[in-house]
């Protein structure tokens, strides 16, 4: 019989039959390269052999909740379900220089200084530079256990021998095994390296978090096996220019997924910021055309932030649609709907929208505001600053109620908004004590809040 061959992408993981110049999958150049096959499975010489009888239970079966350790980082506490589980592994992800040491590195000090033992292994830096980090950091006598290594056979040999309760790997990308034939960062490698971690952390009942370098489309680079093969992965997200930093859950095994961690870079490391809408509304002035607060959910936590938007005319004959913080897919559909079903043109127009705040927002949830925040802007009427926004808009033009309705309003409440604009249909008594303006479609809103049409 034939052996088959297996040709895999270093850059995003597509497997092939045959080799070739450039992957088809993403087109990146000369990274192909053959993979050693995987064993045909249990048996020999055609036999084969017989494995353990499983242990069946039903769903009805009670078990106890795993315990966990705070960090007593409360925005990293939250993200991950409530704590640190044993035997966990965590991937965390995000853009070069975005603070991922250094959340971690204090992480490892307050889980280290609440009775784990912990240790932190950089393939990236020599155990001086860590060290200068964590007494800049001012965290030069918490007991954590320091190791500049990328040899993965010598990394577990240490950890068999010292038994620790959580490791940091800094980053699985400088990981390197002798099993395999290929080069470190390699698709090969990481997904090695991430299996014989992973299978350390359930063997041991050791927490490991490891971290991920991510690719120029904000994905973390390396298989997409990964992210299957860990209990919870996380992104650390924010802009260069702002000093916000938000960790989000992506999946989590043991507890809420989407949900977000909010920290403020400062001269002294990253800061918890307890009240998040309150910070990205803080530098908001007088009320400008073009600006709209919504209301949002992230996780299981309300947050309010300013969308930003400017329509002007273009000089060319393209118009530009420039998006930050959120999905232009979706911007281009609310510009459709506007032009379709209220005959508000935006064509040769210019239009830049941006989340003040670096903040990206997903949520269906944010249409009205986003089509509130241009039609402002087109119409120079400026919305009333104490005023919040949110419903989804149908390709019909209807306005959409959405969940977690009251939150969304206790919140705006909290922080002085007295009126929302808000989808027709709410939930009867939920309006926190504010003055709600339904809407029962786009039309709507176009005509009695901008006097537009």
């Amino acid at each position: 019989m034939a052996k088959t061959r297996i040709f895999t992408c270093s850059v995003c993981g597509a497997t092939q039959s045959k080799w070739s110049g450039q992957c088809e999958a993403c087109g990146a150049w000369n990274s192909i390269a053959e993979e050693a096959p995987l064993s045909t499975g249990p048996g020999t010489k055609g036999l084969k052999a017989r494995g353990t009888r499983l242990q069946l239970t039903d769903l009805a079966a009670q078990e106890t909740p795993p315990p966990r350790t705070s960090s007593r980082l409360e925005e990293l506490d939250r993200v991950l379900g409530g704590g640190l589980v044993p035997a966990s592994a965590i991937l965390v992800g995000g853009d070069p220089g975005i603070g991922k040491s250094t959340l971690l590195l204090q992480a490892a000090a307050r889980f280290a200084q609440n009775g784990l033992k912990t240790v932190y292994i950089s393939g990236e830096e020599a155990a001086a530079q860590v060290r200068m980090r964590a007494q800049r950091l001012g965290l030069g006598q918490a007991p954590v256990a320091l190791a500049s290594e990328t040899s993965l056979r010598d990394i577990l040999t240490t950890l068999d021998a010292e038994r620790p309760d959580l490791v940091i790997i800094d980053s699985i990308q400088t990981m390197w095994s002798d099993t395999v034939d290929s080069a470190p960062g390699s698709v090969s490698q990481v997904r090695a390296a991430a299996h014989e971690l992973t299978t350390f952390a359930k063997r041991r009942g050791c927490s490991v978090i490891l971290v991920g370098h991510v690719t120029k489309e904000g994905q973390i680079a390396g298989p997409r096996v990964v992210e299957h093969m860990v209990d919870t992965v996380l992104y650390f997200e924010g802009e260069r220019g702002h000093q916000f930093r938000i960790l989000r859950a992506v999946k989590n095994r043991f507890g809420p997924a989407d949900e977000i961690g909010v920290f403020e870079m400062t001269g002294g490391g990253l800061a918890e910021v307890a009240n998040p809408s309150a910070l990205f509304l803080s530098d908001r002035g007088e009320p400008s055309a073009g600006s709209v607060v919504f209301a949002g959910i992230e996780g299981t936590r309300p947050v309010l932030v300013e969308f930003q938007a400017l329509v002007a005319p273009t000089p060319h004959s393209q118009p530009r649609r420039s998006v930050v913080g959120w999905d232009g897919g979706r911007l281009a559909m609310i510009l459709a709907v506007l032009e379709a079903r209220c005959g508000i043109p935006f064509a040769g127009l210019d239009v830049y929208l941006n989340v003040a705040g670096g903040m990206k927002i997903s949520e269906p949830a944010a249409d009205l505001a986003v089509a509130a925040a241009l039609l402002s802007a087109r119409e120079d009427v400026a919305l009333d600053a104490h005023t919040v926004v949110f419903g989804e808009i149908s390709l019909s033009g209807a306005l959409r109620p959405v969940s977690q309705w009251e939150n969304r309003l206790k919140e705006a409440k909290k922080l002085g908004f007295t009126s929302a604009i808000t989808p027709a249909g709410g939930t009867p008594g939920s309006d926190q004590g504010m003055k709600q303006q339904p809407m029962k479609d786009l039309t709507q809103v176009v005509g009695e809040i901008f006097g537009a049409g």
